[in-house]
């Protein structure tokens, strides 16, 4: 009779924290997260659901330049039950009510999400949480953050490659929540900015000027391009020197109005250094178009 009664109880218990664990999940939270709690900044001592929510109020355009800032992430100690509003030191189920505040919880980084779905790991090298999975990622440390492990052999490394900002659209790129690709050359730039960047016929990297995809259908092109169009006879003979954005050689080569072509690695990629006037750098653009 004990033993049975003793199961039964240990049935019960499981029960109720499943029920603590899923109660209001999914229901409350900001856009950036689903998670029953709300954080108070260490920094303003505000309430905010999360360290997105406080940045974006306190970097707004209206608010004085100098009193802009971020919160410290790691230094918040008190949180708010969304269940009963009960406020608290940072922990994973709430002390009043029992309520579970996230599916994940990591308390180095006193973060929160009921959004299991994401694979949220922490990687104590970033010294942050990261999603995907950690059996996805590797930790490069020269670039000094995670990458796909499908990159683990094949990626130029950059030192501290995400701890700067977007090229493009100036966000902070080590902690942001939007998706990264990595160029060829190294450099890391939001997914959405370089695909912005495709459909306005950009494909050099913004931050070294390297080609990041195949261009040698455009560098056919601009052959054709420059057979039709002779010089006058006052530009034969006149040479340039070039510099490579692809692979870094410098040439002397014939001066064209149309684009100068490095004679290493066949590149239109070039910028003129010394001698006449530049070409057109827009020539590029226009053959992609």
């Amino acid at each position: 009779m004990e033993s049975g009664l003793e199961g039964q109880m240990s049935t019960h218990r499981h029960e109720e924290d499943e029920s603590l664990m899923e109660m209001g999940s999914g229901r409350f939270g900001c856009s950036h997260y689903r998670r029953r709690c709300k954080i108070r900044a260490p920094c303003c001592d505000e309430i905010f659901d999360c360290r997105h929510c406080h940045n974006e109020a306190k970097n707004a355009l209206e608010v004085d330049p100098l009193t802009r800032h971020d919160v410290p992430r790691h230094e918040i100690k008190r949180v708010i039950c969304s269940l009963c509003g009960t406020e608290q030191d940072v922990q994973q189920n709430c002390i009043h009510c029992g309520v579970c505040m996230g599916q994940y919880f990591c308390s180095k980084c006193k973060f929160f999400d009921d959004d299991v779905s994401k694979q949220i790991y922490h990687c104590n090298k970033c010294g942050i949480c990261r999603t995907g999975g950690e059996e996805n990622f590797f930790h490069c440390d020269k670039c000094g953050c995670c990458y796909s492990t499908a990159l683990k052999d094949s990626h130029n490394c950059v030192e501290r490659a995400m701890h700067h900002n977007c090229p493009v659209c100036f966000e902070y790129l080590f902690d942001t929540t939007k998706d990264i690709t990595v160029l060829h050359c190294g450099h890391t730039i939001h997914l959405e900015c370089l695909k912005e960047m495709e459909r306005h016929f950009q494909y050099s990297c913004p931050v070294c000027s390297k080609s990041y995809c195949d261009m040698s259908r455009v560098w056919e092109k601009l052959d054709q391009e420059v057979a039709l169009t002779p010089m006058p006879s006052m530009f034969e003979n006149k040479m340039v020197w070039i510099l490579c954005n692809d692979c870094g050689e410098t040439s002397e080569v014939n001066f064209h109005i149309v684009a100068h072509k490095c004679l290493k690695c066949n590149s239109y990629n070039t910028r003129q250094t010394r001698g006449g006037p530049a070409s057109c750098s827009s020539r590029i653009e226009e053959m992609m178009r």
